[in-house]
This record gives structure tokens, C-alpha cells and sequence, in this order.
């Protein structure tokens, strides 16, 4: 957990929001899942949210229980800092999604572009057993990660890459896949990094 940190502080330290690949100015897509597929009045937890401003849209919209989750507590300072006096709508948590454990459950959770670092068989099994036990029955996991044709690395660290049946397969038993959608993201510096989406309804 500790080289994890390290390395996404000094990315949040050194880089400015909007000079890195996963920059959007709006999570538009986030957002259109998010409402459509989430209970109403749901609580929802964004998994390896950095400094994205998801949780700020998210407020804004009336959502009323939001967690942010990251390894970074660089990144999570600037979502603080940020938000100002919305912060009393947000829960921040600090941890490496590869070993964290949830106290609650949520009704929506939303990882855009983590899951696709977890290289190792252990860590894929961590998380899906975590979001198994946090997303509350009939919950739904909106999740992104590079499609087949995306990117072997970003930030100088290896990926895997998914279709929307090879994520729904990893998931096993416990979801189903309702919904799934490919996104071509223009990073900051012009490049197109195509992702899979899916939303996964917990059984």
C-alpha cells in the first residue's frame, strides 16, 4: 500500500488536475450511468476517485451520502479544499482499494478507470469480494476500465485491458450485467484512450 501512495501523491503533488490522461472537465458519462441506474436518493461511493470532480457534480445534483475513496491523501486534499462548505455531504476515505473493507453498504458504486491497474489474480479477487459485500442488494457497480484496445500502461504503470464480457465474467454470480458501452476519452494531450463501461447489478 505504501509504494501505491507514494506514487499517487507524487502524481497529485507534482501534476496539476488537468495535466493528466484521466482528466475530464465533466464526468458526463459517470454522471448519465449513475443517474440512470442508481436507486433514487442512493448513497454512492467513487473507488479510486483522485481528484475528480464527480463528488462535486454529485452534490450539486441533490445526492445527499457520497463517499470518495482514495490511496491519495494528496488527491483527496484538493477534493476538500475544493469543495468548501459542500464538504458536510462527503465522507473521504484513505485507502488502497487492493486491501481496503467497507463498514457499510452503498447503493452505487463507481470506479473509473482503477480496476484496470490491479494486475495481479489476488488484487482482482480483493476488490470484487469488497464490492460484492459493499454494494447493497440490488446496487449496482458502474464501473470503466480500458477497453481491449486501450492503453498497456498509464502513469508508468501496466493495465490490463477488458470487454464488457470479460468483466462480467470476473464478477461471477453475484451481478449482473445490465448495460455496457464503449467511450473514446480525449486526454489533455490529444490522444484517444478507448474505455469499456458497465453497470453490474448486484444480485
Amino acid at each position: 500500500m505504501q509504494d501505491a501512495a507514494r506514487h499517487w501523491n507524487a502524481v497529485y503533488e507534482t501534476k496539476a488536475a488537468d495535466q493528466v490522461s484521466w482528466f475530464q472537465a465533466a464526468p458526463v458519462t459517470s454522471l448519465r450511468l449513475l443517474e440512470r441506474w442508481a436507486p433514487p436518493g442512493s448513497s454512492v461511493i467513487d473507488v479510486g476517485a483522485g481528484a475528480s470532480t464527480l463528488v462535486d457534480e454529485l452534490v450539486g445534483a441533490g445526492w445527499k451520502d457520497v463517499t470518495v475513496l482514495d490511496v491519495s491523501e494528496a488527491a483527496l486534499t484538493k477534493v476538500r479544499k475544493r469543495l468548501g462548505e459542500r464538504l458536510g455531504a462527503v465522507t473521504f476515505a484513505a485507502g488502497d482499494v487492493r486491501t481496503w473493507q467497507s463498514e457499510r453498504t452503498y447503493g452505487a458504486w463507481h470506479d473509473r478507470a482503477v480496476f484496470h491497474f490491479l494486475v495481479e489474480p489476488s488484487d482482482r479477487d480483493h476488490y470484487v469480494a469488497t464490492a460484492s459485500k459493499a454494494i447493497a442488494p440490488g446496487g449496482v457497480a458502474v464501473l470503466a476500465t480500458f477497453a481491449a484496445d486501450g492503453p498497456v500502461e498509464c502513469s508508468g504503470l501496466p493495465t490490463l485491458r477488458y470487454d464488457a464480457e470479460s468483466l462480467a465474467r470476473i464478477f461471477g454470480s453475484a451481478f449482473s450485467l445490465e448495460h455496457a458501452e464503449r467511450e473514446e476519452h480525449t486526454t489533455p494531450f490529444g490522444t484517444i484512450q478507448p474505455f469499456t463501461w458497465v453497470v453490474l447489478r448486484r444480485v
